[in-house]
This record gives structure tokens, C-alpha cells and sequence, in this order.
């Protein structure tokens, strides 16, 4: 999926929370993300790809940088309804819904979500979905409720990390299935292509940036502590 002339380079926080469970825990996946992405433009980047689907610090980067930064979350949710009437997100854990419930209502898409399900499995940070036999059947399971009894025409994946589920419930189901990350990555690559960004009327950049003064001070005062 990713032509020759493409590079892709992948940038990890330098902090954050240890899972996304709470709106404290959101809040510094914004705050880090955010820092990630700053220096990308200046690095000779031609686009960001947030990598999760709370699209945490995007919007931020989007008045920060004029490349274009781009939300899995956002990305998944409009494919999904270029394809379908209504979707539903399918999680691992069902302490993330209101994450997924955030970003429908900030796009203006709530009325189009059809359910949000998931078999409530704790989510392993380190191996994913490898364990295929814990995950990947109670996955197919609840996506044919969310089909079935609450009338999806699309299954948008949760999360950036349930990309193994992806082939596995494709091929078992009768509806689009969207892996966010793929998506947003191809749609980045459109975007550099094609010569667009987003709007600097609706994402003013700031007159004085003071990241890096603020970044700075919270690194040395966590070195110190």
C-alpha cells in the first residue's frame, strides 16, 4: 500500500498516559501527540497521519503546521458513510466508547452512528490483537449485532492497533470494513498529491507559537523530579 516514491517516518511520543481510559488521559494523548507532530513541517515532512482514532492533537496541529495533518477518526468515519447509511464502531474494550462518541459529535455524525460495540476484552498495549483466538471471534461477534440487530452498513475498527482484524472480518462479513490507519495514510498521500491542505481560515495559525518554551519547561521539571 505504499508506492515507491512514498516515505514513511514514524514518530513516537516522548510521553504520555499508560491507556486512554479517562478524559485526563485524552487530554495528555492531545498534548503529546501535539508535540510529536511540531517539529514534522521543519523535518521536511509533507503530511502527519495521527495515529489513533481519538485523532488526539489534531486539530492543534492543523493550526499549527500548513502541511496537512490528518485524523484517522475523521477519515474512518467519512469513508464509512461514503459507503454506507450508517456505521458502527467496533472496539476491543468498552471503556473507550466515549472517546468514539466524542469525535461523532465534534464531526456532526452521531445521528449516523448506528452502536458502538465491543466484546469489553482488557486491551494487551504490548502484543495487540496477536492472541487471534481471544480476540478475533468475539470481534466477529459483536460486529454481526451491530449488522444485525442495529441496522450498520459499515464496521469502522476503533483503533489504529485493530488492524490484524481487518482481513479476518472482511472476509466473514456482508459489509465494508474500515481500518482507519490504512485509510488516513492513502487519503495524507491524496491530499500531497493532489496539492491541498486545510483551511488557514478555519485553522488560523498562532501570531506567537511558545511550544517549545512550554515543552521545554515540562521536560526539564520532569527530569527534576
Amino acid at each position: 500500500l505504499i508506492p515507491g516514491d512514498v516515505e514513511l517516518d514514524v514518530v513516537a511520543v516522548k510521553n504520555g498516559p499508560e491507556t486512554a481510559d479517562s478524559i485526563y488521559d485524552v487530554f495528555l494523548m492531545d498534548m503529546f501527540i501535539f508535540e510529536a507532530g511540531l517539529s514534522a513541517e521543519a523535518d521536511g515532512c509533507d503530511a502527519v497521519c495521527i495515529d489513533t482514532v481519538s485523532d488526539s492533537g489534531m486539530k492543534p496541529l492543523r493550526s499549527r503546521l500548513g502541511i496537512p495533518v490528518v485524523g484517522p477518526g475523521q477519515v474512518a468515519c467519512h469513508v464509512a458513510l461514503l459507503l454506507s447509511e450508517k456505521f458502527s464502531f467496533l472496539a476491543t474494550w468498552g471503556k473507550w466508547e466515549p472517546i468514539y462518541r466524542k469525535i461523532a459529535h465534534e464531526y456532526g455524525l452521531s445521528h449516523r452512528v448506528a452502536s458502538i460495540r465491543s466484546p469489553d476484552l482488557p486491551p494487551d498495549l504490548a502484543n495487540l490483537i496477536t492472541d487471534e483466538e481471544t480476540y478475533l471471534p468475539p470481534l466477529l461477534e459483536e460486529a454481526e449485532k451491530a449488522i444485525s440487530e442495529d441496522g450498520a452498513g459499515s464496521i469502522v475498527l476503533a483503533s489504529t492497533t485493530m488492524w490484524q482484524a481487518h482481513d479476518y472480518l472482511q472476509e466473514r462479513l456482508d459489509v465494508p470494513v474500515i481500518n482507519p490507519g490504512v485509510w488516513s495514510f492513502k487519503l495524507a498521500e491524496l491530499f500531497v498529491r493532489m496539492g491541498k491542505s486545510q483551511s488557514k481560515r478555519d485553522f488560523p495559525p498562532p501570531p506567537k507559537p511558545v511550544d517549545e518554551r512550554i515543552f521545554a519547561a515540562l521536560a526539564a521539571r520532569t527530569e527534576s523530579s
